[in-house]
């Protein structure tokens, strides 16, 4: 064997080895160290909340070494497409997966034969039916969410009478009652607790409408309620497309001005919206917060073994063009420099 050729084999003895561990299936890392695999699934791709969530997610992988993979639901609810997400994360290595939830109670075998298997299932933002089928849930409080643009709402009417329109979310899901049984009580109204999936609805709701938290529908669900109650005063949106849609509605019916239309998310563009005047506040949550702890605490149970558990509060807050007496907000600018990010 020539010189040459014998220096060639002992580069690729060098070589073979390192990639080998590279390509390792068990997700190891080339020093031998395993590298987390971490999967995120939301319940859309598009929405800008999510796309927030998921930069979120895809940084903090980076920082913690992990890598990231990433699926979403092709709509709001649509179970069978988070569950083939997982089934997909898993059998390509995820050892902990993020889920924010589409349907709460459809979700829970899924999450428990992943967790029968090892695997870490954290809920981000929505938690199943019941939240201890996953090990933890970092999420806003929605109840709080919504007695914040409730609180507002009943404060900026004054002393015009109370006849509101709910656009909701779908049927059964926790956060779409979190969030409208919180906006009755801080308007003042009977509702239901924190822990009900029920909608209530007191006589001053004239009207209620699921949207699936998508603009379109916001919009022709505002249209419908219009129709049968044109003298609407308030309107409660699920989040802030569907407020967009509702906002398109009203103006349309000449009657955008003279309606308060309150939402949750805080997006940036929902606080643009805020500053414009088309809604007229909203409750800001942090999914970039959300995705930051979930990511964190899978990295550190693929390195130490420890589970989070329980559930942690990622904040939430008020944002409003014009504040109203006894109800503590933010306003537009300090709204824009924090929308989707940290509290």
């Amino acid at each position: 064997m020539s010189p040459r050729a014998r220096r060639l084999l002992a580069a690729l003895a060098l070589l073979l080895p390192a990639v080998a561990a590279a390509q390792a299936p068990d997700g190891r890392a080339p020093d031998g160290t395993r590298r987390p695999v971490i999967g995120l699934v939301t319940k859309t791709a598009s929405n800008p909340f999510f796309v927030k969530m998921r930069e979120g997610a895809e940084a903090a992988a980076r920082a913690r070494g992990a890598r990231l993979l990433t699926g979403a639901g092709r709509h709001d609810g649509d179970n069978a497409g988070q569950v083939t997400a997982m089934e997909n994360m898993i059998a390509a290595g995820a050892q902990v997966l993020l889920v924010t939830v589409a349907d709460a109670r459809a979700i829970v075998p899924a999450v428990r034969r992943a967790r029968a298997r090892g695997v870490l299932v954290i809920a981000l933002d929505s938690p199943p039916d019941p939240p201890t089928a996953v090990d933890a849930v970092f999420a806003t409080d929605n109840y709080q969410a919504g007695v914040l643009i409730g609180r507002y709402a009943r404060a900026a009417l004054g002393a015009r009478p109370a006849r509101i329109a709910t656009l909701d979310l779908l049927p059964g899901h926790p956060v779409g009652a979190q969030r409208h049984n919180g906006f009755l009580k801080g308007f003042g109204l009977p509702a239901p607790d924190a822990g009900s999936n029920t909608l209530g609805r007191p006589r001053e709701v004239v009207c209620m409408a699921d949207s699936h938290g998508d603009q379109t529908r916001g919009q022709t669900a505002m249209e419908n309620c219009l129709q049968k109650n044109p003298d609407l005063t308030v309107v409660y949106t699920i989040n802030e497309p569907t407020a967009a849609g509702a906002h398109k509605a009203l103006r349309a019916a000449g009657r955008a001005g003279q309606v308060v239309l309150v939402s949750v998310d805080g997006g940036c563009q929902g606080v643009r919206d805020v500053a414009a005047g088309a809604i007229a506040a909203t409750a800001q949550q942090y999914p970039i917060r959300m995705a930051e702890l979930g990511v964190a605490a899978g990295v550190d149970f693929v390195r130490t073994g420890r589970r989070p558990s329980g559930y942690t509060d990622t904040g939430v807050a008020l944002v409003a063009a014009r504040p109203v007496g006894g109800v503590p907000s933010r306003d537009v600018p300090t709204g824009l420099s924090l929308c989707f990010g940290r509290r």
